[in-house]
């Protein structure tokens, strides 16, 4: 696979998005509003030229929609804990400081969204062929 990788996390109120490299390096990642979903996602469509991934959870069949009315294909992928594992990369790419550093980082509950994350390890997977 030489193609980009677009991964999209679905959810009612923001979407995490991620486009990776076909040798897994992270372009670009972001948490955006489900309302801007189309107009962050078309750019990079046109940009990238990706393969188009969906978490198949929250809001999957309505977003799958939208962004295949942007004229590509979305491969609808199991999300199944991807929550649990973004959380632990938050805090890999954010280690806590001061005494956060000292409380295990499975109590830890990261100060911002990680839809971009579970973006991010969506497409980690599917190039690993892990899901689909």
């Amino acid at each position: 696979m030489s193609r980009p990788v677009l991964a999209i996390d679905p959810g009612r109120e923001k979407c995490g998005i991620a486009v990776l490299a076909a040798d897994g390096r992270v372009l670009m990642q972001e948490v955006a509003a489900t309302t801007e979903l189309d107009a962050v996602v078309g750019p990079l469509i046109r940009a990238y030229e990706p393969t188009v991934i969906m978490g198949n959870g929250t809001t999957s069949a309505a977003a799958k929609e939208r962004v295949e009315t942007l004229g590509c294909a979305v491969t609808l992928v199991d999300e199944y804990r991807t929550t649990d594992v973004a959380k632990a990369a938050y805090w890999e790419a954010h280690p806590p400081r001061g005494w956060r550093r000292l409380v295990p980082r499975g109590m830890l509950v990261p100060p911002v969204p990680v839809d971009d994350f579970v973006a991010v390890i969506l497409a980690e997977r599917f190039l690993r062929g892990k899901i689909v």
